[in-house]
């Protein structure tokens, strides 16, 4: 797997899987690097982005796909970085984020979180966004930065029981959705649809990222993203 592309890699992945993809917009994506956020349902939602943009985007991944067999080989092929762990409270996600920026590569964030892969929902909802991508935007090394709201829209999909919740629990003890009964539902995606929005700077709010209006200003921008992904959703493309 090392000796291929996180975008080679995506192509095959979903390929290989026969996922039909339509992309809706995908000129809308800057040339500079980006921040990319989308809801959240599916283990395919990041190599479906990667070939979206039709270039590396790394993702933040949640930290116990870093831990199991498999899955762990799956991610680093992507070109993936894991999350913290609950102790760690963020420091090597921004650190590895930034430095991926600083290096003038893209970076994408599910700002749902894992709940909505756990607690699958419908194609078009979407959960709240928690805030710490808005931080990372609004410190970024990268004076051109822009977000890019995309929605995924799956069209035809199915949905199939895994491994159980406990099993990952090994893997990810602290992880408190893995202490429940059950085996982790998936979503496959058989035909879906990729929405990208326009791009939003951030300029303005950096000039407000400061002192106490810092989680204003965070606040903000989580909102105005997470309006932008909405409206895609509940537009969609028929």
């Amino acid at each position: 797997m090392a000796l291929i592309s996180p975008l080679e890699f995506s192509r095959w992945m979903l390929f290989s899987m026969g996922v039909r993809i339509q992309v809706h917009h995908s000129k809308r994506l800057p040339r500079s690097p980006f921040l990319m956020i989308s809801n959240h349902r599916s283990f395919l939602d990041a190599p479906l982005l990667v070939a979206t943009a039709a270039q590396p985007v790394h993702f933040a991944c949640h930290h116990y796909m870093s831990q199991v067999p498999v899955m762990n080989t799956v991610v680093e092929a992507l070109g993936c970085f894991p999350l913290d762990g609950p102790k760690e409270r963020g420091r090597t996600f921004f650190q590895q984020a930034n430095q991926f920026l600083k290096s003038r590569h893209s970076i994408g964030v599910f700002p749902e979180g894992t709940n909505p892969m756990v607690e699958l929902t419908a194609p078009d909802q979407i959960s709240g966004f928690h805030r710490g991508f808005a931080h990372l935007a609004l410190r970024a090394p990268v004076e051109d930065l822009h977000i890019v709201p995309t929605a995924i829209i799956a069209l035809e999909e199915k949905q199939r029981d895994t491994v159980p919740f406990r099993v990952l629990g090994w893997f990810d003890p602290s992880e408190p959705l893995f202490q429940q009964p059950g085996l982790h539902p998936a979503v496959i995606y058989q035909k879906v649809a990729v929405i990208v929005g326009k791009p939003i700077a951030i300029g303005d709010l950096r000039q407000q990222y400061h002192g106490k209006t810092a989680g204003k200003a965070a606040m903000v921008l989580t909102d105005t993203c997470h309006t932008a992904v909405a409206s895609l959703l509940k537009g969609g493309c028929y």
